[in-house]
């Protein structure tokens, strides 16, 4: 995969970290301008830069946060057709999650499924509790048994 020219990759940086503090701020509006316009400097195909994954993946996190999950949904998707998306485990929690608040139950549980297996309950942690305990009605999720202490050695 071929890199960005340094210079390019700074300003897609710098505008992506500004967006960053916006949306710790709650300024989701401002900060999807800002990822938008990192989006824009992405060269063609824009799939095929690693840049892209995460802003997309920042502008679907700020769909999430501000409730635009049907926008969260289609920029989460996009991202999956970036390198290294696949197998983000939260890229698939936030995608599950959005899928989850337009009801689409069966691609939330898939997603979300996905982060689970890539990380565990530990994904959840920081979210509503909702989407895991959706996740256990569609999957058996058993506590990790223990080794007896003679089989340890």
């Amino acid at each position: 995969m071929t890199e960005l020219k340094n210079d390019l990759h700074d300003m897609i940086k710098k505008l992506c970290e500004q967006g960053d503090e916006l949306a710790d701020n709650e300024n989701y509006s401002q900060a999807l301008d800002l990822y938008w316009k990192a989006f824009d400097l992405a060269p063609e195909p824009k799939t095929n830069w690693e840049a892209t994954t995460w802003i997309l993946a920042a502008i679907g996190d700020a769909n999430f946060l501000n409730q635009d999950y049907k926008a969260g949904v289609d920029n989460l998707s996009n991202a999956m057709h970036c390198p290294n998306a696949i197998g983000n485990p939260f890229l698939h929690l936030r995608l599950g999650q959005c899928h989850f608040e337009i009801q689409n139950l069966d691609r939330a549980a898939d997603e979300l499924a996905r982060a689970y297996a890539l990380e565990g309950e530990e994904v959840f942690t920081e979210d509503d509790s909702k989407y895991f305990e959706f996740l256990k009605t569609r999957l058996t999720i058993e506590a990790p048994k223990k080794k007896p202490w003679w089989k340890i050695f």
